[in-house]
């Protein structure tokens, strides 16, 4: 019985170095998005589909760590409101405005994180 927690253990400790390790760079978010044709055909390209839902999926974390701080009572470190909508440009103006240096040390989901921040403060209590 205790081996097979351990085994669990393991497992869940492993996906959760394997997330944290694939999480994409600013620097290559940009790297891909540059290499997509502004066009109408873009949307059909699978690395569009993958850059989408990497902002997609950031959004959500920063979303869910907005809740988790409300439901303990705490402070969140943004206050978004329940709809927020981003056009591709002004997503790439963002995180073209990061600068250079500091791009392949940021992953997209901090960045993301800061932006919300930046743009929606939550009031001082």
């Amino acid at each position: 019985m205790l081996q097979k927690l351990t085994l669990a253990g393991l497992s869940v400790a492993a996906a959760l170095v394997a997330t944290s390790a694939s999480a994409m760079t600013v620097e290559a978010f940009l790297a891909s998005a540059n290499r997509i044709p502004n066009n109408p055909t873009a949307l059909l390209r699978p690395d569009t589909r993958r850059l989408m839902a990497e902002f997609r999926g950031a959004m959500v974390k920063v979303r869910d760590s907005q809740t988790a701080a409300r439901t303990a009572g705490t402070r969140p470190a943004t206050c978004m409101p329940e709809k927020v909508g981003m056009s591709p440009e002004v997503i790439l103006r963002r995180f073209n405005a990061i600068p250079a240096a500091r791009r392949s040390q940021i992953s997209v989901d901090q960045a993301v994180r800061e932006w919300m921040a930046e743009r929606y403060p939550c009031p001082a209590a």
